[in-house]
């Protein structure tokens, strides 16, 4: 139970910290209003180095079913623990998402554009294309799974001296590869909240794009198979 709450707790660091700076930079009258790409990728990459310091210790700080899956694939976790950790990094992201919403409602309820108040919870392409779009998703998984891999310890824990470069991985990622898709690279982190934005009584808003949200779950589990059979090969 320990390791789960860590899951579900970094989880949901992330997530209020990640979707908290695109709120910030996308909502109306708020102190960050058109803070741009450059505060989005800083502030997620500021999200995964707290939510892995935090949950490091209890979980191994997964925080995503691309990561625990590769891991597992490469019997470096235990599969029956596995389901497990993706249920807490759902709820995590669920949790997340949701004490965004309340801390940015007056912003929500300001902000009469169903997209923008949609991509505060999860991600959408910039040009809509199924096969570009999971190319970009697989992608970016790939080089955070490999690049989380070759760490110094690449065991099932990422560990708290290890949430720095994986930090510094997922803004390059942001900064390199986002432009296409806005790199879920998670599909809790994009399910989760998306989730969220269908339950929640959110004022003016639109779908929740449910035609796109299967690429930012398939397109990292296959970023991280392919990265874990790559470390495989060459080690």
């Amino acid at each position: 139970m320990t390791a789960f709450f860590g899951e579900l707790t970094g989880t949901a660091l992330l997530i209020i910290l990640g979707d908290g700076v695109v709120a910030n930079v996308v909502l109306n009258k708020t102190k960050g209003s058109n803070g741009g790409l450059i505060a989005i990728t800083m502030g997620w990459a500021i999200a995964v180095f707290t939510g892995v310091f935090v949950a490091a210790a209890s979980s191994g700080a997964h925080l995503n079913p691309a990561i625990t899956i590769a891991f597992a694939v490469m019997g470096k976790f235990n599969w029956n623990l596995v389901a497990g950790y993706i249920l807490a990094q759902m709820l995590g992201a669920m949790l997340g998402s949701a004490i965004v919403w309340l801390v940015y409602r007056q912003h929500f309820d300001a902000t009469p554009d169903p997209g923008l108040q949609l991509a505060v919870f999860c991600t959408d392409p910039a040009i809509p294309n199924t096969f570009q779009n999971i190319l970009s998703e697989i992608t970016g998984t790939f080089v955070l799974v490999f690049a989380v891999l070759n760490l110094a310890a690449p065991a099932s824990s990422l560990g708290a001296i290890n949430a720095l470069p994986v930090a510094l991985i997922v803004l390059g990622i942001g900064l390199g590869l986002g432009g296409t898709t806005g790199y879920a690279i998670n599909p809790a982190r994009d399910l989760g909240p998306r989730l969220m934005h269908f339950i929640l009584p959110i004022k003016g808003k639109g779908g929740s794009n449910w035609q796109y949200s299967w690429i930012p779950v398939l397109g990292p589990v296959i970023g991280g198979l392919l990265a874990a059979g790559l470390f495989m090969v060459l080690n």
